[in-house]
Formats: structure tokens, sequence, C-alpha cells
């Protein structure tokens, strides 16, 4: 059984070891993940030449995404004034507490300590509520007075070193792009990366701005926006247009927006994203509980499988797999959870797009493969595609048809190794003559054993070849039967 929705593994120490990323490989991890929030760009560049030269010596391509740190809004470090031996404090309910903009950020005690995200004091005033570590130490803000922000303590708890904070509701104003990430981009182009994580952008205009920096630094990347800021949700429509891609990072949206609020969210946004064309990754805690155990909970299999019923092109693993002490494990229970959902109704079939115009050929073209592939007993789709477009419209239809992405182009097969449902295939056309190439594809997926002799197959390519947004013909095909048809 061949398994539609993909799955993004981030790379850390639990990966390096050659025989685990072999594995990871053979488990059917289709893009892995760099975190720039850690480790150095030489590693990273290790990490991506890794990847690569794996899974091609596994015969497969895969995709590398490189995922930018974006702000950094922290609380310092805690140390005792005599030794300066790291530590961590508690905060009790009712406590006076004080982030202070201009305390040394390695010298935090009991009552303050300071802030990586100096304009802080600057965003917040009386009433606000600013949420510690995912939420779990909560504050009330008294007064500002100048560089301080004085706290009640609402929700008290465990704060140890560098922990994140949030302002519950959004409305801090820290750019999306910083220094840091500019200079990443230099390193993304490197590395070649397929496409680029974009940190807590609130606006179109803050992937504008990235594309613009990715394409001055050599760099072909698709963009993917991270939803993470109150303010990315109220202009979500924008950014998904601006955007290649977007991910539903839950974690720190769920501390800006409420926990409760998170799945209607999700929902909504893995339908807008289809709707609009773009692709969809579905991240953060899906199977967190694999970084110590060897088997997901039942609530992170329905978590997983609810995703992959909503439509989602890929689901994360983060933690599970860069430091988790089963990381090969995870991807397996991923995998088979994705399966099974994938047998479910809602997932073969589809309404899209069936009442609305399509402004170009060849997306009529693909939108008419998909309504014969379902009307029909298709066996396998054939997109003949340089940009990949068609194969990404192909795969905004529910179904269960198997959509390979037919292309010479290293670039685009690694590009549609995040699009649901396409596989990516090696294919340089063997002549200008369309018979020919059409015969040559269908030869190629029964060299695969994706089809036999007497399989119906839908074939779409673009005449004359070779020119990029130029597929209109759609050509359906009984295997052993091309010439005749």
């Amino acid at each position: 059984m061949m398994r539609r929705t993909k799955i993004v593994a981030t790379m850390g120490p639990a990966t390096d070891d050659p025989k685990v990323l072999d594995k990871l490989i053979e488990a059917q991890v289709d893009v892995v993940r760099l975190n720039f929030s850690h480790d150095t760009p030489e590693k990273h560049k290790e990490r991506a030449e890794a990847a690569r030269e794996r899974a091609s010596a596994h015969g497969r391509p895969i995709g590398v995404i490189a995922d930018l740190q974006g702000p950094k809004i922290r609380i310092g470090k805690f140390n005792d004034e005599a030794n300066h031996i790291k530590k961590k404090i508690f905060l009790e309910e009712g406590d006076k507490f004080i982030l202070d903009m201009e305390h040394p950020e390695d010298s935090g005690n009991q009552e303050r300590v300071g802030v990586t995200y100096k304009q802080l004091a600057e965003d917040v005033d009386r009433g606000a509520t600013l949420l510690l570590d995912d939420g779990r130490v909560v504050l009330w803000v008294e007064q500002v007075e100048g560089p301080e922000i004085i706290c009640r303590v609402v929700v008290g708890g465990e704060l140890s070193n560098s922990k994140g904070i949030n302002r519950q509701g959004g409305g801090l104003s820290a750019k999306a792009l910083t220094d840091k990430d500019r200079a990443d981009m230099k390193v993304v182009a490197e590395i070649e990366a397929d496409y680029v994580a974009i940190s807590f952008p609130r606006s179109a205009e803050d992937i504008h701005e990235a594309r613009k920096l990715l394409r001055d630094a050599g760099s072909e990347a698709g963009i993917i926006a991270k939803i993470e800021r109150a303010e990315a949700v109220n202009n979500i429509e924008e950014i998904i247009e601006a955007s290649d891609a977007i991910m539903v990072a839950r974690g720190d949206l769920g501390v800006e927006i409420g926990d409760a609020a998170v799945p209607p969210i999700q929902k909504k946004m893995i339908r807008m994203a289809r709707d609009m064309n773009r692709i969809v990754i579905t991240a953060t805690q899906m199977m967190e509980s694999m970084i110590e155990n060897a088997i997901p909970t039942r609530a992170e299999v329905s978590d997983v499988a609810n995703a992959v019923i909503d439509g989602t092109d890929a689901v994360m693993l983060s933690a599970e797999t860069a430091a988790g002490r089963h990381p090969v494990a995870a991807v397996s229970a991923m995998d088979r959870v994705c399966k099974v959902a994938e047998q479910t109704r809602e997932v073969t079939h589809s309404e899209h797009r069936v009442d609305e115009p399509f402004s170009r050929i060849d997306e009529a073209i693909a939108m008419a493969t998909m309504y014969s592939a379902n009307h029909l007993p298709v066996k396998a789709i054939a997109s003949l595609t340089e940009s990949g477009s068609t194969a990404l419209w192909m795969s905004r239809i529910s179904s269960g048809v198997p959509i390979y992405a037919l292309t010479p182009l290293v670039a685009t097969r690694r590009k549609v190794t995040l699009y649901r449902g396409v596989y990516p295939v090696n294919f340089t056309p063997p002549s200008s003559d369309p018979v020919e190439v059409l015969q040559e594809a269908v030869d190629e997926l029964r060299r695969r054993s994706a089809v036999r002799d007497g399989d119906i197959v839908v074939l779409t390519i673009g005449e004359p070849l070779s020119k990029p947004g130029g597929t209109n013909t759609m050509k359906i095909v009984r295997v052993g039967d091309l010439h005749e048809d």
C-alpha cells in the first residue's frame, strides 16, 4: 500500500548515525527538516548532503526544508550570584516577578530575569498576559516602568533558562526576519534547500521580503509560512496567497490563541490551503511521547489520523526524530497511521472546485485528469512535467490514484516530495515525438511495477515538449494498447 501523505522528519543528533539515517530512508521519509535554531551552518550542510546521498543510494529523491529561527523572544538564564551555577526557580501564584530589559541575560534570580527581546517593554502595558514556557507559567502585567515589566504570577510553576515568551492574543512587534535569518539564507542557497520555512510571519509582506532575500542569495526554494502568531491567523488568506506552503505550527500558535482554538483553526487552514492550491504541513507534538517511548499514545494516533483525513499534505516529526530515543519507530508509526487513515471515504473522494472556473489550460487539464481518474478504474496517473505545477493541482483533489511526476529536473523531483499523493520519477523524454514519449512513460511505470498490461492509465503532456506550464493534453490509455488508442 502506497502512502499518499508525506512525512517530514527533523534531523538532529539522533539521525547523525549513518545506520539510523539509512533506516529512516528505508522507512520512507519523504522530506528532512533542518532546524536553524540549533547547530552550525557546517552541520546543516553536512546533514543535507548525508540525507541526499543516502536517499540516492536507495534510488529515491528526498526534499530538504531549511527552517529559519526567526525572532528569539526568551527570558535569560538563572544563576547563583555566589558561584554562577545555572539553575531554575519556582514561582508561586501571587508572586511579584519582573522581566527586566536591562538586567544581564545570564544573571536571573527569584525576583527578576533578563529578556533577549529588548523591545518587549514597548509592546505591553498594564493588563497584558504573558505566557512563559508554552504557557506553563502565566504572568499578568501590573505596570511597565521604563525597561521593567512588573508582573504578578497568575499560574506558577518551575521556570528554567531561556524559556520562550508569548503574549496572549498576540501583539508583539518583533519582525519575522532577523539578521541571523538573513545570514542563514546564504547557507540555504549553498545547501540548495527545496523549501525555506519562515518563522513567525505576521503578514504577506514578511513572505514577500523573504522571497526577495532568498532570490538575492541565489536560492529558488519554495517558501513555507509557519503559522504561529495570532496576527497570522487574522491575515491567513493573504499569507497563504503569498506562500508556496504553510505549516500549522501548533506550539506557539496554541499559546497565543488558546489551545481550544487550535483544532478548528487547523481544519480551516488545511481547507484554505488546498482550495488555494498551496501545500500544508501539520506540525508540533504529533507523536511527542515517542521521544522517550517506543509506541505512540492513542491520542497521538488520532491526532495524526485526523490531520490526514482533513487533507494535510504532510505530517511532521520534530524532536521525535531529531533527539528522540526511537526515531525510526516514530516514522514507522506515523507511516502506518497515515496509510489506514487514507482508506476513509473523505480522503478518496472530492468535490474540490466543482463549481469554480479555471484560469489556465494546464490547470483545467489537471482537474479533468482527476475527475476522470476518480470515475474510471484508473491504476495510475503520469504527469510529464517541468515545473511540477500540474502535479500540484492534481494533488489538491482527494483521490486514491497515485500521481507520478515524470521529470528530468532534479529540483522539480525534490519539490514534489512534499505534494500529497505525488511520487517523483526521473524521466527524460526519448524524443520530441509525443507518441513515443507517452509510450516510454507507460513503459517506465511498467518497469516500476506501478502498472501492468490491461491497466488504465491517464497521462498528461504539453505540446510542444519541455515548455514549463505548457501542459495541454490528457490521454487515457490501456497499458499495452497505447498505439491503438
